[in-house]
């Protein structure tokens, strides 16, 4: 008797997904200067959320990162990346993947040559198991509405992390109502994904709603909101894995 296929590897399934997450992204209107760092309320999510990576590396014993090799699930336009090198990182030792060209374009042209970048589908990324000491996914699930390919990327990232290493995943955990181009990925549902690992989690980042619409009364409210954990519509976590 044959066995049924496991949906989260059928190549069919996998092309529509990508398809539709290229199409949900073309899709998309995002206003311009939305998430430039001259934007109040950008600007203070990223300072918050580069602290807690700070101190969530720190707390992890990697007070010094230079030797520690990182890829990146959906590098987008390189941000992510140049602040894992203001933070001590190799640019050898970075890896960028990413889907859409056009972002990785970009990528390129602010990134350190020696930063190699992947075009593609990140399951089918050249990246040897057991080969990176972390392994970054920051805001990808939630643009994955497919159960299967979500199961199916996370496979991967887990297989290229190495013994004693660990996925970062920062990701909103709650469903946006103006958009249903994505969806919350809750704490539940990164166990789910993970399994095997050890997840040390905290809710991070004001509501980006919220957060602009303070910070046009007064860049200074974001603070006092931001301290309101309920406030907070993101994941930061630390997904180990055994050694």
């Amino acid at each position: 008797m044959s066995e049924t296929p496991d949906p989260s590897e059928t190549p069919d399934a996998a092309c529509d997904e990508r398809d539709a997450l290229r199409q949900r992204y073309a899709r998309r209107d995002v206003p311009a200067g939305r998430y430039s760092l001259l934007d109040p309320a950008a600007l203070r999510e990223r300072q918050a959320r580069q602290r807690a990576l700070a101190r969530m590396l720190v707390a992890q014993g990697h007070a010094d990162v230079a030797t520690l090799r990182l890829a990146e699930v959906g590098c987008g336009h390189g941000s992510n990346l140049l602040e894992m090198l203001q933070m001590g990182f190799a640019p050898e030792n970075l890896l960028g993947i990413e889907l859409l060209p056009e972002r990785l374009a970009a990528a390129r042209r602010v990134l350190p040559t020696a930063t190699t970048l992947w075009l593609g589908d990140a399951c089918e990324a050249p990246v040897p198991p057991r080969s990176q000491h972390l392994v970054l996914a920051a805001t990808v699930f939630s643009s994955l509405l497919d159960d299967a390919f979500q199961l199916r990327l996370a496979r991967a990232m887990w297989d290229w992390v190495v013994p004693g290493g660990a996925v970062i995943w920062y990701d909103f955990s709650v469903d946006n109502p103006r958009n249903r181009d994505v969806r919350g990925v809750p704490l539940a549902r990164v166990h789910e994904l993970f399994p095997q690992a050890r997840i040390d989690a905290s809710r991070l980042t004001l509501a980006p709603p919220l957060a602009r619409a303070l910070c046009r009364l007064h860049p200074a409210l974001y603070g006092v909101f931001n301290a309101l954990p309920v406030l907070r519509t993101h994941l930061l976590a630390w997904i180990a894995k055994p050694e």
